[in-house]
């Protein structure tokens, strides 16, 4: 999706206009949401809060979860806005963007209850005869959720359906590229019975974002750029407010030298180029070992010549932005020049739309851009490693550290390897599909992002876990309250002498 900022201000209003990356005609316009608006956003959302926390968690889950119906209704809907918006091949906008969010709402709506309801947690040792210890989440309040453009639906949903779960309200920007994809999170949601000022939507530029981050939120969850990720954590940082980030990644492939070539050959190309090769823990860089790397080279060169580019009922659409163009373009020339091999593909479409050819790379290293920063394009950029050893070494060369893969036909030298691969998450003969696991929690490390959006963490991670500790019956005197004597001393001194000081009830104590 290409933006252009229109020159003139409509009503004292900044107005954005959206153009189509398939052809470039204009396809909409829309308001920036400025400081003020913002603002009374989130005073709404936190008028609107202790009703909705109020809630039963089981009422909340009930609402939320009849937001599946209004997605399977009026699916046809939203497809036709995310393909408006970036030019996704049918497929692809039902598989990455509406099949996973029905999934995430019957999983989240399903669980919430048993992760979040209160719940008595065992001591241990010398304090379980006085003690009970419960915990139980309570909501932090407004969060504020700042998505991007290359999932615009789903990873606007997300975030957002934990959140309110949790009891929050949410205010949260989709990405400037692909407003009214994201908006319609709210509007289904809002179809669903989920009162208008629990969840909002808000539209503008980084400007907006900004303002955001700023407001009187109680947490922040980001997915975007690593550059935006540092801000946002800085802002937060100064006000001590909890955040989330996902952000970037250059994900690695592992193919080992048992590997299935066929089936490691067509998951390079699939891995590195579906939805334009623009998803964070695509494949973007591949390590084959090299007794087995002539064969799958050839294998991914013939899968790749087969991968059908341009509008219309085909495999690959263009990129969503044309920012994103000019990176894409840039990282293969500088791999051109470096002395790597283009075997498929490596130009740009000519036209008016933002389509990028298949590209596979032969010869690759660590000297090339291709190699090192997040090209978020459809591209497979090979490099021949001598053993295991060295393609683990290079894997973790890198300052993302977001999801990899390995390709074997043994389970446990996928789990060997990822033991000792610096990232968030390992997925065996498979790649990103891990983030559609919302069992696995998943988060980068490094410079790809803190925290987890995914798993019971991340639920509760929208949530302050208190804890609330009772006291099973009064004692005749507390053994360390005032005034101390000489009995304390020696209470006390026996605890460590003969409760630690002995392995035996050392073990009892624990």
């Amino acid at each position: 999706m290409a933006i252009v900022r229109n020159a003139q201000e409509i009503d004292g209003r900044r107005r954005l206009a959206l153009h189509s990356p398939v052809d470039r005609r204009p396809i909409a316009e829309f308001d920036v949401d400025d400081r003020d608006d913002v603002r009374n956003a989130v005073t709404r959302a936190r008028a609107a809060q202790p009703d909705w926390a109020a809630r039963d968690i089981g009422e909340r889950a009930a609402i939320i979860g009849r937001a599946i119906d209004v997605i399977v209704a009026r699916r046809a809907e939203i497809t036709d806005t995310i393909r408006e918006e970036t030019g996704k091949p049918h497929a692809e906008a039902l598989g990455v963007e509406i099949v996973p969010s029905c999934d995430f709402l019957n999983y989240w709506t399903k669980r919430a209850r048993r992760d979040l309801r209160p719940h008595r947690q065992r001591l241990h040792g010398y304090l379980r005869p006085m003690k009970k210890l419960h915990i139980q989440y309570q909501p932090l309040g407004v969060v504020a959720v700042i998505t991007p453009w290359n999932a615009p639906f789903v990873l606007t949903l997300n975030p957002v359906v934990q959140a309110l779960l949790a009891g929050n309200t949410v205010v949260f920007k989709p990405s400037e590229v692909t407003p009214r994809s994201g908006e319609w999170v709210a509007r289904i949601l809002h179809e669903a019975g989920v009162p208008r000022d629990v969840v909002q939507a808000l539209h503008g530029d980084g400007e907006t974002g900004a303002a955001l981050v700023d407001s009187p939120v109680d947490k922040v969850c980001f997915t975007g750029s690593v550059g935006t990720g540092r801000k946002i954590a800085t802002a937060c940082a100064e006000r001590l407010l909890p955040c989330t980030l996902e952000l970037g990644g250059k994900d690695a492939m592992i193919v080992c030298a048992d590997a299935d070539l066929e089936r490691a050959a067509a998951g390079a190309v699939y891995l590195s180029m579906f939805n334009t090769g623009q998803v964070c823990m695509s494949v973007e860089r591949i390590y084959v070992i090299d007794s087995v790397a002539d064969e799958f080279i050839a294998l991914v060169q013939r899968e790749a010549a087969e991968v059908t580019c341009g509008a219309g009922a085909t495999d690959m659409g263009p990129l969503f932005w044309d920012r994103q163009r000019d990176i894409v373009t840039a990282h293969v020339e500088d791999a051109r020049t470096r002395g790597a091999r283009i075997l498929v593909g490596g130009s740009a479409v000519a036209g008016e739309g933002l389509y990028f050819e298949p590209t596979v790379i032969a010869e690759a290293n660590h000297d090339m851009l291709i190699m090192t920063d997040e090209t978020f394009g459809p591209v497979a950029a090979i490099m021949r490693v001598r053993d295991e050893d060295e393609a683990i070494r290079l894997a973790n060369d890198s300052r993302y550290g977001l999801s990899g893969s390995v390709f074997t036909r043994d389970p446990a030298t996928a789990r060997r390897i990822a033991a000792r691969l610096t990232t968030g998450s390992v997925v065996h003969n498979d790649s990103a599909v891990i983030y559609g696991v919302p069992e696995a929690p998943f988060g980068g490390r490094k410079d790809s992002g803190v925290g987890h959006v995914n798993g019971v963490h991340a639920l509760r991670g929208f949530t302050h876990a208190q804890p609330v500790l009772i006291t099973r019956r009064r004692p005749s005197r507390e053994s360390i309250w005032y005034p101390y004597t000489d009995k304390t001393i020696r209470d006390l001194d026996g605890l460590i002498r003969y409760g630690f000081g002995n392995k035996l009830l050392r073990r009892l104590l624990s």
